[in-house]
């Protein structure tokens, strides 16, 4: 997996997994847990399976090279 998100997006992402998970918390929902647990892992590994099927990327990474 190519890493695709930039930082701004990472911290985004980490803020609505939190945001998430306090709302899991708040109302027992069981789906939002797992939407926070999907966004905080697409936060740690800097990959979005959305932009790839876009074929989108926010990531600096020179993508010249492999």
């Amino acid at each position: 997996m190519k890493k695709n998100i930039g930082t701004q997006d990472r911290v985004i992402r980490f803020v609505m997994g939190l945001l998430l998970l306090f709302y899991a918390w708040w109302q027992s929902s069981w789906l939002a847990l797992g939407f926070s647990l999907f966004t905080f892992y697409e936060a740690l590994s800097s990959w979005c399976i959305v932009y790839q099927l876009l074929g989108k990327t926010s990531c600096p990474i020179d993508r010249d090279r492999s």
